[in-house]
């Protein structure tokens, strides 16, 4: 196979990262320089809440929102509790052991212990609520905590084993190494409650885990976990550490964890070593510590000197990134177009591994761009329909909703097959394989459900089911999935690793307001009639100028004339109807005063965010228009706005 890996970093506010696997487009990463992901950032915060009934705090970070941090994920060391307590309670967690992997450090002082002094004093009841954050958005906070996007950690932390309905796949070992050890942990909140031991304004370092979304804000944790290319560094966890769970093969979990052990592991910290490093030497392994450890440093150092709300210590961005999680050993080559990004890959690589460095090389200017000269571009564009062609002639039409992600199969043009049911098994094996690459490439995560072809043979149902669970093995993010029902739909949950695709380059249709529909021309004409059979008996003087979308002028003026010439009547008044396309139909205006529709008229406008965003939406100034005489007895159409 011939992978390679394209960065294209020529735009100053834009930057995209491509994996392509013998020219197929495999793996897909965007940012933009307005909106950078925040997950795996380091923060220096302040409490700005304590709420008891959620058992959490609201934390400003710095973040456009205030951030959630669940009271299980607030390490002892911020505990205000005497010290031989929190001595008590680390010397349980240290004590705990784990058959997946060995303690690679004692038990110690606070690695924190600085950061946790840092608080500032306040008195009063440690739960008082302020008015940062309303109750509604905390209710909001705390449901997102159990929402669609965590459902994949829900399995093992309640203690689902593999032979439950729905089966985990893939994921990220980094992280899911970091999460396993969290859930191995002491549940320290079964000894207190939050407003008992946290304060309002206590100081603590976090880490984003979960990005903020619509009106959710980040959730937070203060374990922290610092991501090199083959080691996990956990800087203030007193347990656990040693080898990936995923690296299965007896001899090199040895070697590892004999590399492990003689690694110089500070006391109060703890190591993973990731799949990546599964086959690396001692060297190779001790080096991504010891970039880890300077890391660690330098997150210290600026902590002491800062001022909660601060950034500490950014993530990375994703040419960093790519490079530390795209780049594997049978990636070819990984070209850069940019001169300084170029430069930024090659310094990383240097870091990570100095060997490789040869690999990174620059896009030579050639009268076309990167992703053109590999033929990228329609492989992206086609990213954003909602359809997909399966090879058979079958085809896919992905829907995303708030509540979930709906994908359905379809057999199109694929009748090759002898029968019904050998078709739509040979339609949804390939749909399968298909769907896991695109969940990949579009970053679809939560509740996800697959409406396959209907099947009569249970076995070819088991020979689906074992096909998309085959086939999403490779995917980082973590996946449930389920069997498929009676009705032939499979539901699974992704992971959320970051922003959509759709969430990260679109925006809601202000026409539509997201619903994907809009009113049909007939159906914004009647609304407008209605609007000027409302207006007409307030009305002062004896004319009533009225503006509107020219499609909905045009259609009144040709077709309903009649109507308006009734109207015209009864009010004993003059009617002028001009155009104004800064007029999102069905919307009307007389003179300064807008009339939005009610959405209750389109069944297709059922959500109440919708409703709220269509009331409030700003209206446009009126531009100059002309008048068009209704009174006029041949087909008349009104001039276009100047």
């Amino acid at each position: 196979m011939s992978k390679k890996l394209l960065i294209d970093a020529r735009q100053d506010d834009e930057t995209r990262v491509v994996l392509l696997n013998n020219n197929k487009l495999e793996d897909f990463d965007y940012e933009t320089s307005h909106r950078k992901p925040i997950k795996g950032n380091i923060y220096l915060a302040r409490v700005t809440r304590v709420e008891p009934s959620l058992q959490a705090a609201f934390v400003e970070y710095g973040g456009n929102r205030q951030g959630f941090l669940a009271f299980s994920e607030i390490h002892p060391d911020y505990y205000r509790i005497p010290v031989e307590d929190r001595e008590k309670l680390l010397a349980e967690q240290s004590g705990r052991g784990d058959d997946d992997s060995e303690p690679v450090s004692e038990p110690a002082p606070d690695t924190m212990a600085a950061v946790a002094s840092g608080e500032e004093t306040v008195s009063g009841d440690a739960a008082e609520t302020g008015d940062e954050t309303p109750e509604a958005e905390a209710a909001d906070a705390a449901d997102g905590e159990t929402g669609p996007d965590n459902g994949d950690e829900n399995g093992e932390a309640n203690g689902e084993s593999d032979d439950t309905a729905a089966d985990s796949s893939g994921g990220d070992d980094a992280d899911e190494e970091v999460q396993a050890q969290r859930r191995r942990s002491v549940n320290f909140s079964r000894h207190y409650k939050i407003q008992e031991v946290i304060a309002r304004r206590q100081i603590m370092l976090i880490q984003v885990v979960k990005e903020e979304r619509g009106n959710k804000g980040a959730a937070l944790t203060t374990y922290l976990s610092l991501a090199g290319r083959y080691c996990v560094l956990m800087p203030n966890t007193h347990h656990g550490g040693g080898v990936s769970r995923k690296i299965s093969n007896p001899v090199d979990r040895k070697k590892l964890k004999s590399i492990v052990g003689s690694l110089d592991i500070p006391d109060g910290m703890a190591v993973i070593v990731r799949t990546a490093g599964s086959k690396r030497t001692k060297a190779e392994i001790t080096r991504d510590f010891t970039y880890l450890m300077r890391q660690w440093d330098d997150i210290r150092t600026l902590t002491m000197e800062s001022i909660a709300p601060a950034l500490i210590h950014e993530e990375g961005n994703l040419i960093k990134r790519a490079v530390r999680d795209y780049y594997a050993s049978d990636v070819e080559e990984i070209v850069v177009e940019g001169s300084d990004a170029y430069k930024m890959a090659r310094s990383h690589m240097k870091n990570l591994m100095p060997s490789h460095v040869k690999k990174v090389k620059v896009h030579e200017e050639s009268g076309q761009t990167l992703l053109q000269k590999y033929q990228v571009e329609e492989m992206l564009a086609s990213m954003h329909e909602p359809q997909v062609t399966l090879k058979s002639g079958g085809y896919l039409v992905i829907n995303q909703t708030e509540a979930l992600v709906a994908i359905d199969v379809n057999s199109g043009r694929a009748t090759r097959e002898r029968n019904i049911e050998e078709t739509a098994l040979k339609t949804n094996m390939e749909a399968a394989e298909e769907i896991a690459h695109q969940l990949r490439l579009r970053d679809l995560s939560g509740l996800i459900v697959i409406d396959f072809i209907d099947m009569e043979s249970n076995r070819n149902q088991n020979a689906v089911e074992r096909k998309v669970k085959e086939a999403v093995k490779s995917d980082r993010a973590r996946i449930q999935i389920g069997s498929i029902s009676q009705f032939g739909l499979l539901e699974m949950s992704r992971q959320r690793l970051r922003s959509s695709l759709a969430e990260t380059v679109t925006r809601i249709c202000p026409h539509c307001e997201g619903s994907g529909r809009v009113h049909s021309i007939e159906a914004a004409a009647l609304f407008a009639l209605r609007a000027i059979e409302t207006e007409a008996p307030k009305a002062r003087g004896d004319s009533l100028t009225v503006q509107m979308h020219s499609t909905i002028a045009f259609y009144i003026l040709n077709n309903k004339r009649s109507i308006l010439s009734e109207i015209e009547e009864r009010f004993s008044m003059h009617i002028i109807i001009t155009s104004n396309d800064l007029l999102v139909a069905p919307q009307v205006r007389f003179g300064d005063v807008p009339v939005i529709p009610d959405n209750s008229e389109s069944r297709n406008d059922n959500s109440r965010s919708r409703k709220r965003r269509s009331r409030n939406r700003p209206e446009p100034e009126a531009e100059t228009t002309t008048e068009a005489d209704s009174s006029s007895e041949d087909e008349t159409t009104p001039s276009t706005p100047s």
